[in-house]
């Protein structure tokens, strides 16, 4: 995604008239019908926290929730050609800011500034220093929210601040909110990357939505010239900051890894998958219907403890295995030991989609815990993976699934009447239906060994 701030931006009437999230954001929801103990908001950069988040700390502190602040960067590039500020006092305004803007909405907070250079954040690099900001608070329990810019915000250190909590979100087993900024300017209500069935919207109380306008007034380097220098020109134009007038603050929800993960912890094999007859005949069948033999690359979404990870890694030159509970992927890299070119990660998908080229992708009995949209999401991301003689394996239990949106057979029809693939193969039962999928033409075994 490619932009400036001087951009002319989406108008915020286009955002109002054409509003198509109707979800409403309960953050006890999220805690048992409870508020959090503690909650931890990320920041890129001062004002990024007034901007996105402002209502909720307010609500929250007021609330005697514990609230920290953690801001990763200074914000000392916001001008870089400034003829009366260096990077270094403009850096020191930005903070004076932020610790106003904070004090009027949550005067108990707890304020950290990381110091890493503005405009070039990395995530691998910030997951370290959230991890020890996180547990040098304290009370880091099941009821503690972390709150951070949203993954596809389109401002890099954004991005690589979303990516970062979304890591420890996964690796503590936190809630995680999202918070969009840049997109209300560079997308449209039409942009395919709006993701309008994540959103989820906080309403405002009069008082919060007041002590927000007043907060982002704090942030006056960023919203008034700093001289009447070139170079000194408002970041944060009116018709921007119009978006954060609004009555109510947008957040993304990313899927907790709460109800797996709690799954995981209290059963080795919750699902039965080394002891059940019908799991291993069922692994059976998806094996023996693969094409070839051995696989160059193969990715595995979803693989719980890794039972059939090991039987796909024994036929992979490598193999990733991906899951949203981190006990589960633990279960799964112990299984693997044997193979060193297979890996188990925590990922939540489709946000966590990982780079490269597979010649195998797996997905069993993951497809109907993902909405409409994640799934449409997962399938362009797997056509763009797949390699040019690349398969598709799906698998999944064909009885009602209680508690989601989709079932079995909707995510395979989805995939099939999505993707521009064909079908190699399909095995259909009362219990189970397992799809195939190929760029086209599909080529029988018997004709591609040779045999025809």
């Amino acid at each position: 995604m490619s932009f400036t701030h001087d951009d002319g931006g989406t108008p915020e009437h286009r955002w109002s008239q054409d509003w198509r999230s109707d979800a409403r954001l309960s953050v006890e929801s999220l805690f048992d019908g409870r508020l959090p103990e503690r909650v931890i908001v990320v920041a890129a950069h001062p004002d990024d926290e007034t901007l996105g988040a402002a209502g909720l700390v307010r609500r929250l502190a007021h609330a005697g929730v514990v609230t920290d602040i953690v801001v990763a960067t200074n914000g000392e590039a916001s001008h870089p050609h400034s003829p009366t500020h260096t990077p270094v006092q403009l850096g020191g305004v930005r903070r004076r800011e932020l610790e106003d803007a904070v004090e009027m909405l949550a005067p108990s907070a707890r304020v950290r500034f990381l110091g890493l250079p503005d405009g070039s954040l990395a995530a691998d690099e910030l997951v370290g220093l959230l991890r020890q900001e996180i547990d040098s608070g304290g009370r880091t329990g099941e009821r503690t929210l972390l709150v951070a810019p949203w993954r596809g915000d389109g401002h890099g250190d954004h991005e690589a601040a979303g990516h970062a909590a979304a890591q420890l979100a996964a690796e503590l087993n936190l809630p995680l909110l999202e918070y969009p900024v840049w997109l209300w300017h560079w997308a449209t209500p039409d942009s395919p990357e709006v993701p309008w069935d994540q959103l989820a919207v906080l309403d405002l109380a009069g008082d919060e939505q007041t002590l927000k306008q007043s907060a982002l007034l704090m942030h006056a380097s960023q919203t008034a010239p700093l001289s009447e220098e070139p170079g000194d020109e408002a970041l944060l134009a009116p018709g921007f900051l119009e978006h954060f007038t609004r009555g109510f603050e947008t957040f993304i929800p990313t899927p907790s890894s709460g109800v797996f993960e709690r799954l995981h912890a209290a059963s080795e094999d919750p699902w039965g998958l080394q002891d059940r007859f019908y799991e291993r005949r069922k692994r059976s069948v998806a094996l023996a219907l693969l094409p070839r033999e051995r696989f160059v690359a193969t990715l595995e979404l979803g693989c719980s403890i890794g039972v059939l990870s090991a039987e796909l890694a024994a036929r992979s030159d490598s193999l990733l295995a991906l899951d949203i509970s981190p006990t589960a992927v633990a279960a799964t890299h112990r299984r693997l030991a044997d193979f060193p070119r297979a890996e188990a990660r925590v990922a939540s998908i489709p946000q966590d989609w990982p780079a490269g080229q597979f010649d195998l992708v797996v997905i069993s009995e993951v497809g109907y815990f993902l909405t409409r949209t994640q799934l449409l999401d997962v399938v362009a991301r797997v056509v763009d993976s797949l390699a040019p003689d690349g398969v598709v394996l799906l698998c999944h239990w064909r009885h009602p699934v209680d508690g989601w949106e989709l079932d079995g057979d909707t995510v395979h029809e989805l995939f099939r009447s999505s993707a521009p693939l064909a079908v190699f193969a399909e095995h259909s039962e009362e219990d189970f239906r397992i799809d195939l999928l190929v760029h086209p033409p599909a080529v029988s075994v018997a004709r591609s060994t040779g045999v025809l």
